[in-house]
């Protein structure tokens, strides 16, 4: 079995749901692997994009590891029965040398996703069950738990259309959500928290600081933040700046989440080793995209559990699909969901929304993309021009 064709294009993402609010410029790749198996008359095509908040790595991919790809030959499993997405992982990552991960760990990522897409495609199952089945475990069964993820900052009436988002979230099934802080001077961050939670109570609101705190701002920010009794903080510095990571932990009592911005094993250790989180109460966000696809996220997820960290600490960043399935085959924490941003990649298959907080993955096969329609229509026109 082998990828004969593979496609790219990079499209524009935004954190809205009206994409006509500036959104950052954001990009991402999104990706058509072509197969040589044949279903139902037509070649089994594996699509996969660059997950969210980054942007887009054609250049990576065209110029370095799709070549790779299509120059790997057979990449069937060992039986026979489908594509093997950790044998094309090795080939993708040929010659590669240990750290850099900077925008590469996105580029492979991007490309692992279609790959598991087509593996499922072509033995006609969902993606959670072949990805179960190929690291050792029971085909899970019964539901996920999941947070919406959003709260970005508005241009106009901010606090106002961040309390209609939230009631948005809660009126379809998501229990849990995330709003954005650190944008905004700690005061402005402190009306939104205050709006927010008037909608949904501060035990199911999480705050993401996007990494914009200094050591200072940042334990200013939880001192203020202490008492309200949040969810999680996340995100709170560089993330690679361990020392703020532990000074905040040592005064901050409610769970911290972190790990979204790392992208390695080593990364993980070193943020377990250093960054002061509590394995008992703290969350690790790591995206199985952004960590060179579920190769690499495995290894973190290994790496830690041997350290200590309980798998439901885990619940992956990207708020789409592909980590839903994730989250289902190794049975982590939970998952987030964009309902309403970054369309169309963001949250469910269509007409599909969480009960009391809970997802059944769908049981297409692959990862479902084919049950989104606008997402099918932008993964068809890529496969076509």
């Amino acid at each position: 079995m082998r990828i004969v064709e593979l496609r790219e294009r990079s499209v524009p993402i935004s954190r809205y749901r009206d994409t006509a609010i500036r959104g950052g410029g954001l990009t991402t790749s999104v990706v058509a692997a072509v197969t040589d198996v044949i279903r139902r008359g037509r070649p089994v095509v594996g699509y996969g994009f660059g997950s969210m908040g980054r942007f887009a790595q054609s250049g990576l991919i065209r110029e370095r590891f799709a070549p790779r790809l299509l120059e790997a030959g057979d990449l069937a499993t060992a039986d026979g029965r489908t594509l093997d997405p950790f044998r094309a992982w090795r080939a993708v990552m040929t010659g590669e040398k240990p750290g850099g991960h900077g925008e590469r760990c996105v580029a492979v990522g991007t490309l692992d996703m279609a790959l598991w897409d087509a593996a499922a495609k072509i033995v006609d199952v969902p993606l959670y069950r072949l990805l179960a089945e190929t690291v050792g475990r029971a085909a899970p069964t019964g539901d996920v738990a999941v947070y919406a993820g959003g709260g970005y900052y508005y241009p106009d009436d901010d606090v106002a259309r961040l309390s209609d988002e939230l009631r948005a979230f809660e009126d379809t099934g998501h229990t849990h959500a995330k709003i954005k802080i650190g944008g905004a001077p700690l005061g402005q961050d402190l009306r939104r928290i205050e709006a927010a939670v008037k909608v949904m109570p501060a035990g199911r609101l999480a705050v993401d600081a996007m990494n914009a705190f200094d050591t200072r701002a940042a334990c200013e920010a939880a001192v203020a933040l202490a008492p309200l009794g949040l969810w999680w903080l996340e995100d709170i510095c560089d993330p690679l700046d361990l020392d703020t990571h532990a000074a905040v932990a040592s005064i901050y009592e409610h769970p911290i989440a972190a790990g979204e911005a790392l992208f390695s094993a080593a990364e993980a250790r070193l943020l377990d080793r250093y960054a002061g989180l509590r394995r008992e109460r703290d969350v690790l966000l790591f995206d199985p995209v952004h960590c060179y696809g579920i190769p690499g996220y495995l290894e973190i997820v290994t790496t830690l559990e041997a350290r200590g960290w309980p798998r439901q600490a885990f619940w992956p960043h990207g708020g789409h699909l592909f980590s839903l399935h994730v989250a289902h085959a190794l049975g982590l924490g939970g998952a987030e969901l964009n309902p309403l941003s970054f369309p169309p990649f963001g949250g469910l298959t269509d007409g599909a929304a969480p009960v009391g907080g809970r997802v059944t993955p769908s049981p297409a096969p692959g990862i479902g993309f084919e049950a989104k329609a606008d997402l099918s229509r932008l993964f068809t026109t890529v496969l076509e021009t």
